[in-house]
């Protein structure tokens, strides 16, 4: 057990460990992602999961003035009727659809936040949040009745955001994925499935990777919700000998190309998968670093043992 402990953010990108960097767990090569920026300027994945809000807030500013001259603009109103609060403005490509049920705009005098809706997007029923952020809506999405969304918030395309959703902000979804839970501080490559009621946050999940039914990550340590806010110790993970001290005590979830949890499992703060490690239903998983090509499961009636089996393909 190490007793030195070294603060992540300090370290140089060559000098960080293999399990914390981000090409341990995502193949951009195999499987582009528009956003993939963001963790090649930081030295480890946890790095990218705390320069998300920066990242997404200059992202949505550069594009969305970019798109600005193809797309109607709508101040402080909608093409349809809503019941809206504060500044706010609408920018519509042709055959968007958008019917949202509430617009909550920025309510400080001088400030102005923007949701872009692409074309093909449909957007109808939805509580839309613009006090914090802009909001990004790529071609062809879908966006239930009832679903929530919060800036600074991008939305690639194809993806699909079922009722009941709640996106908190600082979330960046990649194309094609499908969304029901409550996802807070997150980023999820193409493919992505958070299909169904759950919590995600603090986390990256990368292409094709799937969470089960009611599958949860805790991104908090049930002692440290105990503690003031202002009082809590960072996060600190045990990787090859040494112990890194993340620098903020939230982390969730690394999981990597292709891995999964299965339904009504749930991770502790600072797990991390690799590509192709699946997680079994009803499991609970200890912080720390699993896979690739892993099978994981708690073995019935005996407290804390995680078996760990090779992943055959």
């Amino acid at each position: 057990m190490a007793t030195d402990v070294i603060k992540l953010k300090d370290v140089k990108k060559e000098d960080v460990p293999k399990d914390l960097r981000s090409e341990t767990y995502f193949d951009f090569k195999a499987h582009p992602f528009e956003h993939c920026e963001l963790l090649e300027q930081t030295n480890s994945v946890y790095g990218a999961i705390l320069g998300i809000d920066e990242y997404a807030t200059k992202w949505l500013a550069d594009t969305i003035a970019e798109k600005r001259p193809s797309a109607k603009a709508f101040k402080n109103e909608t093409s349809c009727p809503a019941h809206t609060v504060g500044q706010f403005e609408v920018l519509l490509e042709d055959g968007a659809v958008f019917a949202p049920a509430r617009i909550l705009g920025a309510l400080k005098d001088g400030v102005c936040h923007t949701i872009y809706v692409a074309k093909g997007v449909r957007v109808i029923g939805a509580d839309v949040y613009l006090e914090k952020g802009s909001i990004f809506i790529g071609e062809k999405t879908v966006i239930e009745p009832g679903v929530g969304i919060k800036g600074p918030l991008i939305v690639g395309k194809e993806t699909e955001i079922r009722q009941g959703a709640y996106l908190r902000g600082d979330c960046i979804l990649g194309d094609g994925c499908t969304i029901r839970g409550e996802i807070k501080n997150c980023v999820l490559m193409n493919k992505a499935n958070f299909p169904h009621p759950s919590y995600l946050g603090d986390s990256l999940c990368g292409y094709m990777s799937h969470f089960g039914n009611q599958a949860t990550t805790a991104n908090l340590g049930i002692f440290a919700g105990l503690v003031d806010s202002d009082k809590r110790k960072s996060l600190v993970v045990q990787c090859n000998g040494s112990a890194y001290d993340l620098g903020k005590p939230k982390m969730g979830i690394c999981i990597g190309d292709f891995s999964q949890v299965g339904c009504n499992s749930v991770s502790d703060p600072g797990t991390f998968l690799k590509p192709y490690t699946i997680i079994y239903a009803l499991s609970r998983i200890t912080k720390g670093f699993y896979g690739p090509n892993e099978i994981l499961k708690n073995k019935p009636m005996e407290r804390g043992v995680i078996e760990r089996l090779p992943l055959r393909r």
